[in-house]
């Protein structure tokens, strides 16, 4: 099974993987993946280095109220420790969007799109690849801005969440992966 795992910087690899136009060894030729990707959203920030900024931030934050404290403006603290709960709940926020993700696979009869939002609902979508074209909107300077599959007049966004270079290399791979689809399965 190829499985490329994109975010919004780069794509990862794992080592045990093969190229994107061989499809995986099956009894069944139909039901063969010829390419699986997991789009999830790219994270800078790790939770281990969100604790130690959430950490420095508490500690100027303290250091910055103590003077106003010995001076006897003590309300300025609890302004202190609301700018503080502020930042605590818009990094847990980005952390749970982050649960988002996209599975894309595609075998010589179908190729299905699931779609798992941060609360984990899921929606799923199936295309015969040979009436799937994908619809690509790019712009001079910053590159690929949305990538679409297109089939029967429906329409499905695929990677909106990644960067542009994330995003054109996964079209290319997603390519690569509808034409050899199209070739039909391999019995031999």
């Amino acid at each position: 099974m190829n499985f490329w795992s994109f975010s919004a910087a780069c794509a990862h690899y794992n080592n045990e993987m093969q190229s994107t136009a061989s499809p995986m060894q099956s009894d069944d030729p139909y039901s063969a993946q010829i390419f699986a990707a997991r789009l999830t959203p790219h994270r800078s920030l790790s939770r281990r280095n969100f604790h130690v900024l959430l950490a420095v931030f508490s500690g100027m934050a303290f250091a910055t109220t103590l003077p106003f404290l010995i001076l006897g403006a003590w309300p300025v603290a609890g302004f202190m420790g609301l700018d503080v709960l502020i930042f605590w709940w818009a990094f847990r926020a980005n952390f749970r969007s982050a649960r988002a993700y996209e599975d894309v696979t595609v075998t010589p009869l179908e190729l299905s799109v699931a779609k798992v939002s941060p609360r984990g609902a899921r929606r799923e979508w199936r295309f015969n690849p040979i009436w799937v074209r994908l619809q690509r909107k790019e712009d001079e300077e910053y590159g690929l801005e949305r990538l679409d599959i297109v089939a029967r007049g429906q329409h499905l966004e695929v990677g909106g969440f990644l960067g542009p270079d994330a995003r054109a290399e996964f079209a290319g791979k997603l390519s690569l992966a509808l034409a050899e689809a199209r070739r039909g399965p391999r019995f031999s």
